[in-house]
């Protein structure tokens, strides 16, 4: 097998960000899910579209793409040299804007916020009043941009057993003992993940998302970035054969250097279950029309494969990194080789409190 396709999503659930390669490290892409953008009730209160994502205290409301559709609106692209961000807001019949972001903000000039996503508390930063107007203009009401900066967020949910026994393990305890050596050779403040839901990667497969296509009138092809994956691998021997993984081996060459210690190793704990976000026309940011906003429901038909997530259908596995890296993390490319280093004998279930990818 070998990767396909790479992503990373600065801003989280804005349009993805292709890429050639990209560093590995144990809570994600570079940039990835670093910002987050949540509105403002304080000023003009409204009834939030997601109560799991509204924040009493605060009064802000955590936007994900699942409640805000509109979000598909948004491009991102990345310009390293630069150090910097450019999104585009994209709605149909108008004046296309764009806006330029640093990726990494000095944060001694920026306000702190509490922020809580997935019941998993973080500090972040608020981008400030150029930035934040730009996208309240944008929408048509009050939002803020949020930075992490240096922080992460505990981890939300993972399990004891990769085996399919169903043991959930709720929050980040007992992480060590979970995913041996994902953190434990870093210092205990890198441990922990960005805005990204559940885990540090995803990965999907091409054969799969050949099945969902299967599944649309002829001439239409399922978006494979409407499933906001990290890593894209071809070449399974069928589809769905990633409910099975366990474990990863990534690297240039594997034929005979599977050990090497250049190769990265992914460990995949859960499943990913999915939500009506799949449904959306990133043209409009509206569930789309006919076929293409049946996604969901065509899944719902044989996909509900996870007893912990019983009324989601899964594509896709969550994953962390098997090892730390002290000193100079790897590079992942296009055209890697892959090849399953653990497989399951049953599918895994999810354990504890449910969300989808954003």
């Amino acid at each position: 097998m070998e990767i396909t396709q790479l992503y990373t999503y600065p801003i989280k659930s804005l349009r993805s960000v292709p890429l050639y390669s990209a560093t590995v490290t144990s809570h994600g892409f570079p940039h990835d899910r670093r910002f987050m953008l949540v509105k403002s009730h304080k000023t003009n209160p409204s009834k939030p579209r997601s109560k799991s994502h509204f924040d009493n205290a605060t009064s802000l409301e955590n936007m994900t793409i699942t409640f805000y559709p509109e979000l598909s609106l948004f491009l991102q692209s990345i310009n390293n040299q630069a150090g910097t961000l450019t999104v585009t807001f994209c709605p149909p019949n108008s004046t296309h804007k764009s806006i330029e972001i640093l990726l990494e903000p000095e944060v001694k000039c920026l306000q702190p916020v509490d922020t809580v996503l997935h019941r998993s508390p973080t500090k972040a930063y608020d981008m400030g009043n150029k930035i934040n107007g730009w996208f309240s203009d944008c929408f048509g009401y009050d939002v803020m941009l949020v930075y992490l900066g240096p922080h992460l967020r505990p981890v939300l949910n993972t399990q004891h057993s990769v085996t399919g026994n169903g043991n959930g393990q709720h929050w980040f305890s007992n992480m060590a003992s979970a995913l041996p050596g994902a953190f434990g050779a870093k210092p205990e403040e890198d441990d922990g993940i960005t805005f990204a839901d559940v885990a540090s990667y995803l990965v999907v497969t091409e054969e799969s998302l050949g099945d969902v296509s299967s599944r649309l009138p002829d001439g239409m092809q399922m978006d494979i970035t409407k499933f906001r994956p990290n890593i894209v691998v071809s070449g399974s021997q069928e589809a769905w054969d990633e409910d099975y993984w366990g474990g990863l081996t990534i690297g240039e060459t594997l034929d005979n250097n599977v050990n090497s210690r250049d190769n990265v190793q992914m460990t995949l704990t859960l499943n990913c279950a999915r939500c009506v976000s799949i449904n959306i026309d990133y043209s409009t940011g509206q569930t789309a029309q006919g076929a293409e906003g049946e996604i969901l429901k065509k899944l719902m038909k044989d996909r509900r494969v996870d007893k912990g997530a019983k009324y989601s259908p899964i594509f896709g596995r969550y994953g962390f990194l098997d090892q730390a890296y002290p000193s100079e993390c790897p590079i992942i490319s296009v055209g890697d080789q892959v090849i399953v280093s653990k497989r399951n004998a049953e599918r895994t279930t999810f354990g504890g409190y449910i969300v989808s990818i954003n």
